[in-house]
């Protein structure tokens, strides 16, 4: 068992312990089960009492974010068992459809929307996280983690009455209502890119009352930690690992 590196410079543990980022094709880590009826990426140690359940963007299994699955389970500090369930059945957005700048595209992206609403998302995951742990009993403690159209699930499950987590993160999310964060009784964090309102991510901080973490990485594009990052550039590479240094020391302390 490898002895993680102490911080350094003014980085974080975790930071120094991520490994280098891949660029090109990248070789995951886990493995693909079924969970609670949905087809699951799987990856971290199975010593660990820590899960985390990922919500992905609305492009589904993009690399870049198993990639970032496999950082969280096994670069910090803290190990973690991540579940990736796929919720939209082999069918996710194309990135072809961003911008919706056609009558077609915005069609096609309005009802993959109304296809899967976040709030029935976020209704089935207390039911997905209770089967979860039925198959692996030795986790005790969940967190969840949502990108883009996932970071509006991950609110707005971490403030419904039946919350299964004891902490949050949501990533470049879509939606941002500072409404959401009224509810929210669990730490959490918010890290946007430039493309969120800025006053909606100011107002939703500024709304949470429990232990918090808001950050605007103010030079990346929204989904930069996701399917649409681009790691082969410098800056969105070490943007992306910095972002995922920040999740880990967020749930290093809350979880």
């Amino acid at each position: 068992m490898s002895t993680p590196i102490p911080a350094q410079h003014g980085h974080s543990e975790a930071c120094c312990n991520i490994p280098p980022i891949v660029s090109g094709p990248y070789d995951v880590k886990g493995t693909y089960e079924t969970l609670s009826g949905y087809k699951t990426y799987v990856t971290g140690p199975s010593d660990t009492t820590k899960g985390l359940i990922t919500v992905y963007d609305i492009f589904g299994y993009y690399p870049q974010t198993l990639q970032g699955a496999d950082i969280l389970a096994s670069s910090g500090t803290t190990k973690y068992k991540v579940f990736i369930p796929d919720w939209f059945d082999g069918e996710p957005a194309e990135l072809a459809w961003l911008p919706p700048d056609t009558e077609e595209k915005a069609e096609k992206l309005s009802g993959f929307f109304k296809r899967f609403p976040p709030g029935v998302i976020a209704s089935l995951l207390p039911g997905y996280v209770k089967d979860v742990s039925d198959k692996y009993p030795e986790i005790k403690e969940w967190a969840i983690i949502g990108y883009c159209w996932g970071g509006k699930v991950a609110s707005l499950v971490a403030a419904a009455p039946e919350n299964p987590f004891k902490a949050g993160v949501s990533i470049h999310p879509a939606m941002v209502d500072p409404k959401d964060a009224e509810g929210i009784k669990i730490p959490f964090a918010l890290l946007a890119s430039k493309n969120e309102d800025a006053e909606s991510v100011k107002k939703f901080g500024d709304g949470l009352k429990v232990p918090k973490h808001i950050e605007t990485f103010s030079d990346q594009i929204h989904g930069w930690m996701a399917a649409r990052a681009n790691l082969e550039d410098e800056r969105v590479a070490s943007e992306y690992k910095r972002g995922y240094s920040v999740v880990l020391d967020f749930l290093s302390a809350h979880l």
